[in-house]
């Protein structure tokens, strides 16, 4: 197959903005991208829009707004990993050469629900039964706290690290340090998790601009490469089932570093779904950055910091950054663009050459999770 490079990136700050409609969160996003790739956005050839509640053609929607309609778009719905779908779709029909220039949009406004937790569906047993994220991974939690050890200030480590993290980044929704005193003391939430263990809702809105390797020579060394783009969904499993893996990463990461060709030691920064401040942990030893049981150890010792052994979430991550949940995969990918050309500013991890992001979505009974997006990206 041909290889597919992302040669333009844009986002909008997430936060939460009432007074906007999901188009006026997004078009901003997609013209920045388009700007920032230098290609005439008439030769943009398709368009994937990553949305979990953005309503009907919301792709169309926005698109039409700026002047872009006509072309194919395709509206992906995978809950957190709506967007991180939508690019996993570019880069396919870029590799296959089906086009030479793909958008991706992600966008969300979730302001509308007026707070409280996302709404699930109700026909599953486990949310009929009243199920819902935040008790979700606290079960998570507490489970390996007692299995490995792992203390509240090492759980609590997660969020100090990341909100310091964002305060770095202008296009987080949270920019104010916290210490570890301040995360314990504040409100709880599930048991072992307080507020700020939990990411924050709102809107945003993220882009990307895909091109095939022809298109990418002629731009220069800005395009970064995608060297591995990866799909799963979640497997099954009636009965007992061990909460502390997440077995659809574990799965996930492994075909992505197959289809690569490196591994978690080529890994210099990462994005990867920090939805509470237990999942950092866990995706740390699916993604092989750590053995088992070794993840508080890793926090304590500094080793996922900016300037640490490999920086995860420099963005801030979803504690931090924000989880608008439709445009969280594509900024994920924004990041790790920024990072790979050296454009992420105070946050910058140092000589960053290959970066990975990654996002989860959907909980369903019997099932870690319903879907995962993996993405390796190489500086050209």
């Amino acid at each position: 197959m041909s290889a597919a490079y992302v040669i333009g990136i844009g986002m909008v700050p997430f936060g939460k903005f009432p007074q906007r409609t999901v188009v006026d969160l997004a078009w901003p996003a997609v013209k920045a991208a388009i700007k920032d790739s230098g290609i005439d956005p008439r030769r943009i050839d398709a368009a994937f829009c990553g949305t979990t509640f953005g309503g009907m053609m919301t792709g169309q929607r926005v698109l039409g707004h700026i002047g872009l309609s006509g072309i194919p778009v395709t509206n992906i719905e995978n809950a957190c990993s709506s967007s991180s779908s939508a690019l996993r779709q570019a880069v396919s029909t870029v590799r296959a050469g089906q086009h030479d220039v793909v958008l991706v949009l992600g966008v969300e406004k979730l302001t509308k629900f007026g707070g409280g937790t996302l709404p699930l569906e109700m026909e599953d047993w486990d949310v009929s039964q009243g199920m819902m994220m935040p008790a979700l991974y606290a079960m998570r939690a507490k489970r390996y706290m007692h299995d490995y050890e792992l203390s509240p200030e090492q759980l609590a480590g997660v969020s100090v690290k990341n909100r310091k993290n964002g305060a770095l980044n202008p296009d987080a929704q949270m920019r104010e340090p916290v210490t570890i005193e301040q995360v314990l003391a504040s409100r709880p939430v599930a048991d072992p998790f307080t507020l700020l263990q939990c990411c924050p809702t709102g809107d945003g809105a993220a882009a990307l601009i895909v091109a095939s390797e022809k298109i990418a020579a002629q731009l220069g060394n800005r395009a970064i490469k995608v060297l591995a783009s990866d799909l799963t969904s979640g497997r099954f499993t009636p009965g007992y089932r061990d909460m502390t893996i997440p077995e659809i990463t574990v799965r996930g990461a492994h075909e992505a570093y197959e289809e690569a060709g490196f591994g978690p030691e080529d890994i210099d920064v990462a994005e990867v779904h920090d939805a509470f401040s237990i999942a950092e942990l866990l995706y740390y030893e699916a993604f092989g950055f750590c053995g088992r049981g070794e993840a508080g150890r890793m926090i304590s010792d500094s080793e996922t910091e900016i300037n640490g052994r490999i920086a995860v979430n420099p963005s801030g991550g979803l504690l931090a950054k924000g989880h608008p949940i439709g445009a969280t995969g594509a900024a994920q990918a924004v990041e790790i663009v920024r990072q790979l050309r050296g454009e992420a500013g105070a946050r910058q991890v140092e000589g960053a050459r290959i970066g990975l992001s990654h996002a989860t979505g959907g909980g369903i009974t019997g099932f870690d999770h319903g879907a995962c997006a993996i993405h390796i990206f190489a500086r050209a």
